[in-house]
């Protein structure tokens, strides 16, 4: 009942938005611009913002058309190397330019799109050879399918790294740090020869016992039945999913967003203010960053509850209690992969100590190929966006990956 009487909200505001956004547009022009009259700004700047009240459930363009490799500019296509109904791997391939390190960099699955980490591709695409794990909305996925669940998200890791080859590197962000790490240590128990060179955890919920957040007391405070009953939900008639059980993207971007919602009304109203006044710089930049925040996808409904249950309630791979397909997932059989840890000092989603634990639970990778790293002055997102990510904490990944290629 919660998808559909959110998706006929949505229906009915569609013609509402779509009006706004061609009265907006009309208010633009040049012509009437050129008048210089507050009142019609802001008139245009008010059908603007109600134009824009809704969310997106398609990803976004990465929009990297080329990048500066050395002293040249070099064109970067998006290809589909390898695909399934649930996710697509996807190569940023770089015209004439070889030899450089293979990066299979995992996305998070929690809500929203792979775009999220265009500004982390943008950065490692100089110097690393990038594929990243494109998840595909769970709405738009058929019920014939099949599940996908916590061991269906590993397979797809394996499977990915067993597309790029052996000798490639991973880099976890967020949410499935915890899978990665699993995904590497079934590879080392099964001797796959795609075990990556080197992994890297970034802002990831390794061990939640450790400096719990507001994030993981949510998580114990219920029961799992609890989240089954009220936040899962069927697809609607009319997706390609019908029928699926999902955990909606909408319910997870309210949550994203409850947790600081004062900030996000006042940057809105910051907006208004900056579309009315003709701060189109700072408005664009808030544009460009809720067209994402607001891009959502749905989760299967057996990967969401499995991920809460195991990770944050259970604390499976911390405690040796993970399997995989049956088997006992041991991380103590990595021994060929270099493993760097990356935290934020103001993280309030995974905070610090979270991803560091990855470190206990790998013994036998030797210390001169382990590195933890604490950024300061960053929270979650500074992590693997921002000045701090290119400037600070890229550089230490960059020599990771080289020191181990």
């Amino acid at each position: 009942m919660l998808y559909k009487a959110y998706q006929l909200q949505s229906d009915f505001m569609k013609p509402v938005r779509a009006m706004a956004d061609a009265t907006a547009a009309m208010l633009n022009q040049p012509a009437i611009n050129d008048l210089d009259w507050p009142p019609l700004r802001q008139m245009a700047a008010a059908f603007e913002m109600v134009s824009r009240a809704g969310l997106a459930h398609t990803r976004l363009a990465f929009g990297i058309d080329s990048v500066r490799v050395g002293n040249k500019d070099v064109a970067v296509t998006e290809e589909v190397t390898f695909s399934t109904p649930f996710s697509s791997l996807l190569h940023f391939k770089k015209d004439h330019v070889a030899d450089q390190p293979r990066v299979l960099l995992i996305a998070p699955l929690s809500g929203h799109f792979s775009t999220l980490l265009r500004h982390t591709v943008e950065v490692m695409l100089p110097d690393n050879d990038v594929y990243i794990t494109d998840w595909h909305n769970a709405r738009d996925i058929s019920t014939d399918d099949g599940r996908f669940g916590f061991d269906e998200y590993l397979d797809h890791v394996i499977r990915f790294l067993e597309e790029i080859g052996p000798g490639a590197h991973l880099v976890s962000v967020c949410q499935p740090c915890a899978h990665a790490l699993a995904a590497v240590a079934v590879m080392a128990q099964t001797n796959n020869p795609a075990q990556p060179a080197s992994m890297t955890m970034m802002a990831g919920p390794i061990d939640t016992r450790i400096n719990p957040s507001a994030v993981n007391d949510l998580a114990t405070a219920h029961s799992i039945k609890w989240f089954e009953r009220n936040l899962i939900s069927r697809v609607p008639a009319g997706f390609a999913g019908a029928g699926r059980r999902v955990y909606p993207g909408f319910i997870q971007l309210n949550a994203f967003v409850s947790m600081n919602p004062k900030r996000h009304i006042n940057t809105h109203i910051d907006m208004f203010g900056q579309l009315a006044t003709g701060d189109t710089a700072k408005a664009e930049h808030n544009k460009e960053f809720y067209d994402e925040y607001f891009s959502v996808l749905d989760l299967t409904a057996e990967f969401y509850l499995e991920t809460v249950q195991y990770v944050f309630q259970e604390y499976r791979l911390p405690k040796g209690e993970l399997t995989w397909h049956g088997e006992k997932v041991d991380p103590a059989a990595i021994r060929k992969t270099a493993l760097l840890t990356i935290e934020g000092e103001r993280d309030d989603i995974c905070p610090v100590g979270q991803t560091m634990a990855a470190h206990d639970l790998c013994p036998n990778i030797p210390a001169r190929k382990k590195h933890h790293h604490l950024q300061a002055s960053v929270g979650h997102y500074g992590v693997f966006s921002g000045s701090h990510w290119s400037g600070e904490i890229y550089p230490i990944l960059r020599n990771t990956i080289i020191a181990n290629d």
